[in-house]
């Protein structure tokens, strides 16, 4: 079926359903729904069996509705309604939730229902929810609302649209420092997470505070700052604390947009002298960090967790340094990776964007991200798992490949590409990436820039096993197949192997080169400021809204190389569409 997603952004939702409806041999097309643009004629232009909004903030105009046949999908179950559904479930502690496929009519979120399928919602933030529980939800009503429509037997069901709840404000979102308890201030920091944040004053300036975490140990002053860790700041709450990882400034009127920054530097000289915590803490420290490490027997676990999936150089350092210090430990398997949500999305434009010369914090980040690459490519005394918790992208997906295998969940996407960052890449992918694929996939994947499922990725040998399990099961699953590897007879031949097969390399053409190669484009492009990067990086960090449909999304993709014309009958659409 010719398929024409409609999104406001080309999210993580959309990608996981782009991904996913070419894997089942659909014809894919994306057009982002622009406030200058005329989205009736941009539908007419693709002339689509089937228009499908993943994440769409705008309503489906009537001439496109009355045309042809729209989906919307809403984060919240059947009778839900509103622009700040999963916002208000999560701030209201609700522990169960759905996604729901609907028709798209003239009332928002009231049309009929085609699909829809429940989740738990379990109590992590928002954007962690929407990538994982929701997403998975999302794809199974997807799926079956797709297969339903194509039957053109099945009849959608009206629904009860009395249920509408208005946008979630700041006046709702606010926190009172001295009368909110820990679990209530973090239920609000988690409902608004990434975006919008919570509007806040601290140290007598308007932030939004972004993330949090609850603090089982430090005790102070509600509302006072108490300590630092790894770039966040601990903030007393009536009965506990918080760790908040990140801030962005109120913007003023007349003023550039302003953008997330880890809390400490966005803080900078209005931060108080306050202890600042270790950043690798030792086994059994309750205290909230972003790096941890732990044993069960033979297998150590590197667990990581950054906000956006991003890593700035400080953060690179410190997973080598803790990388290098679990490679002293005696194990013979050791597995890197978070235990749910992003995996790492490569260097921190974030940071760099705020840094003072941009270029050569560029050029330090990278250099970061390869040394710890380049660890993991070197260690040749025990097998190294990556275990994709949730997604990666770019430089994270070549940090992946440098392990000996790579275990990723079922629900995760991988965008194995930079150039739509206008980057020809770094982290060894010269090496890896056709060491995976070979050279002409590898080509593929890098000039088609698209995303790729967790099955797809499997298929084209960038993952060697796909863990299919709910996102809460994902470690109790990599630590049960790491069990097992380290049991498996195969495995200290493996091991034995791999100084061997370095030293081979090495003879051939050393990692090195791989590196001085990449880098060298690298550096041209860091320090050319007309390199489209810079721009490309403002925009992305600013969040600056599209001006069209990128050319590689409003193609085709996907479908089977011959079919027969699809068609539908009267039950689906009213009609018959060829």
């Amino acid at each position: 079926m010719h398929i024409l997603l409609v999104a406001s952004a080309f999210n993580s939702l959309t990608q996981r359903v782009h991904a996913e409806l070419r894997d089942r041999g659909h014809l894919v097309t994306v057009e982002l729904a622009l406030p200058d643009g005329s989205l009736a004629d941009a539908v007419r232009r693709h002339a689509p069996q089937l228009v499908l909004a993943p994440m769409l903030r705008t309503a489906i105009p009537r001439e496109v509705w009355e045309t042809y046949p729209c989906f919307v999908v809403h984060p919240g179950p059947v009778g839900d309604r509103g622009p700040s559904s999963l916002d208000w479930a999560i701030q209201e502690g609700a522990e169960r939730w759905g996604v729901t496929v609907l028709q798209a009519v003239e009332e928002m979120d009231a049309g009929d229902v085609w699909a829809s399928v429940a989740c738990p919602l379990p109590p992590v933030p928002k954007s962690d929810l929407y990538r994982n529980e929701i997403a998975d939800a999302a794809l199974a009503a997807v799926l079956l609302a797709v297969e339903r429509f194509a039957s053109g037997t099945h009849t959608p069901v009206r629904q009860d649209t009395s249920r509408a709840r208005p946008y979630l404000d700041q006046s709702v979102r606010r926190i009172d420092w001295h009368a909110d308890s820990t679990e209530t201030v973090v239920r609000k920091l988690r409902a608004a997470d990434s975006q919008p944040g919570v509007l806040d004053t601290l140290l007598g300036e308007e932030w939004y505070l972004h993330g949090g975490h609850p603090e089982d140990v430090l005790r102070g002053a509600p509302g006072e700052l108490l300590a630092t860790c790894v770039g966040a700041i601990c903030r007393a709450t009536t009965d506990g604390a918080v760790w908040i990882p990140e801030l962005r400034r109120r913007r003023r009127p007349g003023q550039p947009s302003t953008f997330r920054r880890p809390a400490v530097s966005a803080l900078g000289d209005l931060l108080p002298p306050v202890p600042r915590l270790p950043a690798l803490p030792e086994p059994g420290w309750r205290t909230w960090t972003d790096i941890r490490y732990r044993e069960e027997g033979s297998v150590g676990f590197l667990s990581f967790s950054f906000p956006g999936g991003a890593m700035s150089t400080a953060q690179c350092r410190r997973l080598l340094d803790a990388y290098r210090e679990a490679c002293t430990r005696p194990t013979s398997v050791l597995v890197l990776g978070g235990q749910r949500d992003f995996f790492c999305n490569g260097i921190h434009l974030g940071v760099i964007e705020a840094a003072e010369d941009p270029a050569a914090e560029s050029w330090a980040n990278i250099n970061a991200i390869d040394d710890l690459v380049e660890a993991v490519l070197r260690t040749t005394d025990r097998l190294v798992v990556s275990a994709l918790a949730g997604n990666a992208a770019a430089g994270g997906v070549m940090l992946a490949l440098a392990a000996d295998e790579v275990w990723c969940r079922g629900g995760c996407v991988l965008n194995p590409h930079y150039r739509l960052m206008g980057l020809t890449g770094s982290e060894y992918w010269t090496y890896t990436l056709p060491r995976r694929v070979g050279a002409a996939a590898a080509d593929r994947l890098l000039r088609e820039a698209l995303p790729t499922s967790a099955a797809g990725a499997c298929g084209l040998g960038l993952v060697d096993r796909v863990v299919d399990c709910r996102p809460q099961d994902f470690q109790a699953e990599v630590g049960r197949m790491a069990a097992r590897l380290v049991s498996l007879p195969g495995t200290r031949t493996r091991i034995a192997a791999k100084k061997a097969e370095l030293d081979r390399q090495e003879s051939v053409e050393p990692l090195s080169a791989f590196r001085e190669r990449e880098l060298a484009e690298m550096h041209r492009v860091f320090h050319d400021p007309a390199a489209p990067y810079h721009e490309l990086r403002r925009a992305f960090v600013h969040k600056e809204k599209a001006t069209c449909t990128p050319p590689h999304l409003a193609r085709a993709t996907g479908g089977r190389t011959t079919a027969e014309p699809f068609r539908f009958g009267s039950a689906a659409t009213g009609r018959t569409t060829p």
